[in-house]
């Protein structure tokens, strides 16, 4: 109970309040008589606080008065104190300084016996961000190593503390830091890494596999998939899956060839590589590399030793007993940083057509799910929401529990608010021709998860309540409604990264504040793709006519956007 009157008034009026009742009252049903009390003219004057002798009488005082009135052993020492204080007179004597060194001193035994009982107390539950800097201004000790055994969130939680720490004192950080990403790596990607596959030509000699996807907008929840948070209180996004100018921006396709080797191209990089050998295929892990992608889904489809249930001395030898060498093409009609969640649904389009050709019967959830790992693989990170929104056709709510199995039910949401002619062409998607990568922000956003940062773990679960609000909106077809919750979550995104609106995306949003009812950048990155809900079609039309008279850059354009229908898509030839 937090009391918020103040502590001043005659203790005879029955409007002055004591612990959060009359003052008349408290002292009635404790026989005390208030003419006897020295200075009851004022409660701050009041001498009612005794000056007890030991702990023991401290402790039945204080239960007297705060209580339990009928305490006899409280009432005796109450009465019988020959010394009692008021307020001001404890403002005077106490040795604040002294209190304060006391308090501090006991706070940093707490911490440390927390620490050492962290089986059974709550200490990887607190701010840990906190407990960091009080450890490192206190000359707190650094807890003993926590057992292997240890839950592995916790021991997550205990390498990212350790990392903090160390970086509060000046102190080598990073591999700590290191073990708390590989850690969670590894709790990710673990039961699909069990799970080896044995892939088989399924396709005649001829026949091409093409699979294609559309990307996503999240317009409400986003981030809350990210793990380790939705690992510990479960996710809640809504988005929608959208095809650009009319078509699918990514699209895979794969096709035989004699030659017992794989070749990657992308036609929109303009690259080519021929791997040969597993050596050169494990070879993924380089953000920016125009195949890391296809060389990860490969692994995951028992292209590679770890990942295989059949042993083959070479990549020659599998290739041969396959049936066949891949070609495998890749296309991203989409620039690099749009913050569409590019990257992760090509995963899923390369996933999904690998699945196809090497006949590993993965359904479209499996296929998301494998496209976390591989992410986790390729040590990008990321969560769910990005591949299962384009994966998944229409407009979704997308929830997971708590726990390292992040499968997400879906909640199907009518789509009638952005397809019916009187609200589809409200919806604008305009490339601002900024990018800004989000590895460095994820990295330093989910740091802040490990450490149960509280501002970001409140903002975070204000965003899961925000989804709730979206998909009430969505279903009750209030198009006004849904464009200011729009709005509210860019509020949200750049509360939790600032930097996701820059200068420039700021002024252009600020030409059309009063014609949108929301808008918001579609990534994490603060840059890409600008997403807008006009208040209406004529004013659709204003803020088409003033981008196109103001743009930012010569690469600044509208983008046709539609809902897709269909999601991820694989056909042969």
């Amino acid at each position: 109970m937090t009391w918020r009157r103040k502590f001043r008034g005659s203790l005879l009026d029955g409007a002055t309040e004591f612990i959060g009742r009359p003052f008349t009252e408290w002292a009635a049903e404790r026989g005390i008589s208030i003419d006897d009390i020295e200075g009851n003219a004022d409660l701050q004057s009041a001498r009612i606080f005794p000056v007890c002798r030991n702990v023991a009488e401290a402790g039945l005082a204080l239960r007297w008065m705060l209580g339990e009135p009928g305490l006899d052993g409280g009432r005796k020492v109450w009465n019988e104190c020959t010394r009692k204080l008021s307020a001001d007179d404890i403002s005077a004597e106490a040795n604040l300084q002294r209190l304060v060194a006391q308090r501090r001193a006991y706070r940093s035994q707490n911490w440390a016996a927390l620490a050492k009982n962290y089986e059974h107390s709550v200490f990887y539950q607190t701010d840990l961000d906190d407990a960091a800097r009080e450890f490192a201004q206190f000359g707190i000790q650094e807890p003993a190593p926590i057992a292997d055994t240890a839950p592995l969130l916790t021991r997550i939680h205990d390498s990212m503390f350790r990392s903090e720490l160390a970086r509060l004192r000046g102190e080598e950080c990073q591999t700590a830091e290191d073990k708390a990403f590989t850690l969670l790596r590894n709790g990710l990607t673990v039961q699909a890494l069990t799970e080896k596959q044995q892939p088989r030509m399924s396709v005649y000699g001829d026949q091409i596999v093409w699979a294609r996807s559309p990307v996503r907008i999240d317009i409400a929840g986003g981030w809350t998939d990210t793990p380790p948070y939705c690992l510990m209180e479960g996710g809640s996004v809504v988005n929608l899956a959208i095809e650009l100018n009319g078509q699918p921006p990514l699209q895979t396709y794969v096709r035989p060839c004699r030659e017992p080797h794989i070749v990657l191209r992308s036609i929109d990089l303009g690259a080519v590589e021929e791997v040969y050998t597993y050596e050169q295929l494990a070879d993924m892990r380089h953000v920016g590399s125009p195949f890391s992608i296809p060389k990860a889904a490969l692994a995951l489809a028992g292209f590679l030793p770890e990942y295989s249930l059949e042993t083959y001395p070479t990549l020659e030898s599998q290739l041969r007993a396959f049936g066949c060498g891949l070609e495998i093409t890749l296309l991203s009609a989409i620039p690099a940083g749009s913050g569409l969640g590019t990257s992760s649904m090509l995963a899923s389009t390369v996933l999904g057509a690998l699945n196809d050709f090497c006949g590993l019967a993965w359904d479209k959830n499996e296929i998301g799910r494998r496209t976390l790992v591989l992410e986790q693989l390729l040590t990008t990170g990321g969560g769910w929401q990005d591949q299962f929104g384009g994966i998944l056709q229409g407009v979704k709510l997308l929830q997971t529990a708590c726990g390292f199995d992040q499968s997400p039910t879906v909640r199907w949401l009518p789509s009638d608010l952005f397809t019916r002619a009187e609200y589809k062409p409200c919806h604008l998607l305009y490339y601002t021709g900024i990018t800004r990568t989000a590895k460095s922000i994820l990295a330093e956003i989910v740091r802040r998860m490990f450490l149960n940062q509280s501002d970001e773990l409140r903002l975070l679960r204000e965003m899961k309540r925000h989804s709730l609000d979206m998909y009430e909106a969505i279903q009750r077809a209030d198009f006004t409604q849904m464009g200011r919750l729009v709005r509210k979550t860019w509020s949200q995104n750049r509360a939790l990264d600032s930097g996701s609106a820059p200068s420039d995306v700021r002024r252009m949003t600020d030409l059309i504040d009063d014609l949108a009812l929301g808008y918001k950048l579609a990534g994490a990155g603060g840059g890409g793709y600008l997403y807008i809900v006009a208040k209406d079609p004529d004013a659709a039309a204003r803020i088409k006519q003033v981008f196109n008279d103001n743009r930012p850059n010569a690469n600044a354009r509208f983008v046709d956007m539609s809902l897709s229908d269909k999601g991820l898509q694989v056909s042969r030839s």
